[in-house]
């Protein structure tokens, strides 16, 4: 090829992410160099999420910066709502080198790469220097919630193969990955494209590889989740699996749960977390919520601040509600106190936080260190994928230490390494 150097720069999920891996690993299957600076590039590509209007925003932005760089921009990723740009799309992450070629030979044909098919992106080259294997298990969703985009640029659910996600979770090991993150919109909605869930009988395939690694199972709908969830809960009592458990919520009101077209009611969130909490008391309980939906009354708000307040999750990711095109709800507009809600339920959920994390101090626990901090320390993750910083001199990455809890934080911890 007549260019040798790919930029790639991505956003979003831990699917999204493992999508840029891939793309990467294709581009230096095919000799060319994945370089760190879009000003040295030959070609820039852009792994797009729009599942937030100001994620969306700052891409739009991005993407015009670097159009006064006069190098051809790929978007790969979810752009359904991007599609107004003068730039060219990639559907389907397995083409990347087909189009790369078109722009080499100037016989570039745009339309071809924008349908989206079904890919299986599994067994595939991958280019990272993370020891932490990611593994989708399916694409697209089961749901219908009228204020996601998602769903218009992932498509209807369509779970991969078990036999090659065993197969990929097994080269990652060979790799020596510590790490597998198992991640999809929807994991526990694996099999339901055939009427079945799947996902326990994967998990417990995954569970018999060797050696020992940490698995992080991902979001989960408490819709998909109830018909499986004794054996999920079964399956998380194993030290391999992370006790984490991302189950969003989205609204603490059953009317606005009908409004967004929801398939659960809050008293299947409160079923599923009482249900964990009582077999696995320490999980990790990652929680999302929708602030400044349209239709929501200071009575539905209300009950959000209740639930949280009952429910106590260790992690919570607030979204202000935006109109999004190609949706029901693209010309409705943010509830007006869409920001001062936000507000108050973030400085409820820290200090709810911090205080549940004060039982950690002076505590002995074994974490698995992922990466190098700043001013050289260390971050670690405990056996609730709890994030521990580590004050070290040495190295200690991708190794499981013994370590002292000596200050809390909301959202992490920080400790001393124990010799």
């Amino acid at each position: 090829m007549d260019f040798n150097f790919i930029y790639i720069e991505t956003y979003g999920c831990t699917a999204n992410k493992n999508n840029a891996e891939i793309l990467a690993g294709l581009c230096k299957e095919a000799g060319l160099d994945i370089i760190s600076k879009p000003e040295l590039a030959d070609i820039i590509i852009i792994n797009a999420c729009i599942v937030k209007t100001p994620t969306e925003e700052k891409i739009r932005h991005r993407i015009k910066q670097l159009k006064k760089l006069k190098k051809p921009i790929i978007v790969s990723g979810c752009f359904s709502t991007l599609l107004d740009l003068d730039v060219i799309f990639l559907a389907n992450i397995k083409d990347i080198i087909k189009l790369l070629k078109q722009i080499q030979y100037e016989n570039l044909d745009k339309k071809q790469f924008i349908k989206k098919k079904k890919e299986i992106k599994l067994l595939l080259p991958k280019f990272t220097e993370d020891k932490q294997g990611i593994t989708q298990i399916s694409e697209g969703c089961l749901g219908n919630c009228n204020f996601c985009v998602t769903r218009v640029a992932k498509g209807k659910l369509f779970s991969y193969p078990e036999e090659k996600i065993i197969e990929n979770i097994k080269n990652d090991l060979k790799k020596g990955c510590r790490e597998i993150f198992i991640t999809s919109q929807d994991n526990a909605a694996y099999g339901l494209d055939e009427n079945k869930s799947n996902l326990p009988d994967l998990l417990n395939k995954i569970l018999k590889l060797k050696p020992f690694f940490k698995i992080r199972i991902g979001m989960m709908n408490p819709n998909n989740i109830l018909p499986i969830l004794n054996d999920l809960i079964e399956i998380y009592k194993d030290k391999k699996i992370y006790n984490f458990l991302h189950l969003p919520i989205q609204s603490g009101s059953n009317k606005i749960l009908k409004s967004m077209n929801r398939f659960y009611k809050k008293e299947d969130f409160i079923k599923i977390i009482e249900k964990f909490r009582k077999e696995i008391p320490d999980i990790t309980i990652s929680t999302d919520i929708i602030t400044g939906y349209p239709e929501e009354t200071e009575k539905d708000w209300k009950e959000t601040i209740e639930i949280i307040k009952q429910t106590k999750p260790d992690i919570l990711n607030i979204t202000k509600f935006w109109p999004r095109n190609l949706t029901p709800l693209a010309r409705k507009k943010q509830h007006k106190d869409a920001s001062k809600r936000a507000k108050e339920l973030m400085d409820l959920h820290l200090k709810l936080a911090k205080e549940k994390n004060k039982k950690y101090l002076d505590k002995i626990m074994t974490v698995l260190v992922y990466d190098k901090g700043w001013k050289g320390n260390f971050l670690a993750r405990d056996k609730n994928y709890r994030q521990v910083i580590v004050k070290s001199n040495e190295n200690l990455k991708n190794q499981f230490i013994k370590v002292k809890i000596k200050e809390v934080m909301p959202h992490y911890l920080v400790s001393e390494l124990i010799h």
